[in-house]
């Protein structure tokens, strides 16, 4: 299987690990699988290489939640994020094909950082209740899933904004998820970046994810809903930001 992946034996094992760790947050809280693969496997591997695996494991999580995803869903929200989803992924995609490898990897990283930093804060801002900030908040989303393959992030902090219950939270993210998990198909297509290697490591990392995503459900209870928000963030902010300071080191 290493010689399969293009990795040494010591990479697969971690990368087993953390596609099932990412999974079953991504389960519990119908976000941030992305964000936490990008935060804590960004050492080894680059973005521009993960990223299409990211991809695979995103759809199989998705297709894992989507019935309990539909039925909770604010569908008319997730439309819109989806849209200007579509407009900004290009954009991202086009900084991490053109910048150097070392700087696509601390933008990913600060990405993660600031935007847990800031819904930690619980920083409410009022224009994201607009339709302008509907489609502005999907747009940004696109632009940080090209880049850093974190745009669920992005859509939890405009979600955040409107006080939504816990359950229509993660139905909003688990709906946007898929859908632009169809769209960003086709830009990573044009963009060259859907390779055979990307597709090899995302079929066989779905598997400790799904089994991840699988166990998260089953945590996911009204008793544990109110926690299940900051717990996610200070995962990600603790795992992105040890990751920034090594490779800053």
């Amino acid at each position: 299987m290493s010689d399969l992946l293009g990795l040494s034996p010591t990479e697969v094992y971690w990368l087993l690990a953390i596609t099932f760790a990412a999974g079953l947050v991504r389960g519990f809280s119908g976000f941030a699988l992305s964000a936490l693969v990008m935060a804590s496997a960004v050492l080894i591997l680059p973005p521009v290489e993960l990223i299409p695996m990211l991809w695979w494991l995103e759809m199989s999580a998705s297709l894992l939640m989507l019935k309990g995803g539909i039925k909770d869903a604010d569908r008319q929200t997730a439309y819109g994020l989806v849209i200007g989803s579509a407009c900004g992924w290009p954009v991202g995609l086009y900084l991490t094909t053109s910048l150097p490898v070392a700087t696509s990897k601390t933008l990913a990283l600060v990405i993660i950082v600031s935007l847990a930093v800031t819904q930690l804060a619980k920083i409410r801002l009022s224009f994201l209740a607009t339709k302008p900030g509907l489609y502005g908040a999907g747009f940004v989303a696109g632009i940080a899933s090209g880049l850093a393959h974190v745009g669920g992030m992005v859509v939890a902090l405009y979600v955040l904004a409107s006080d939504a219950p816990a359950r229509s939270m993660r139905g909003s993210l688990v709906l946007f998820l898929f859908l632009g998990s169809i769209t960003s198909m086709l830009t990573l297509l044009a963009f060259g970046v859907m390779d055979f290697s990307g597709v090899k490591r995302g079929l066989i990392f779905a598997i400790p994810t799904m089994f991840g995503v699988f166990v998260g459900q089953q945590l996911f209870t009204e008793r544990l809903a109110p926690y299940y928000r900051p717990f996610c963030l200070t995962l990600l902010l603790g795992l992105a930001s040890t990751s920034l300071i090594r490779s800053l080191t």
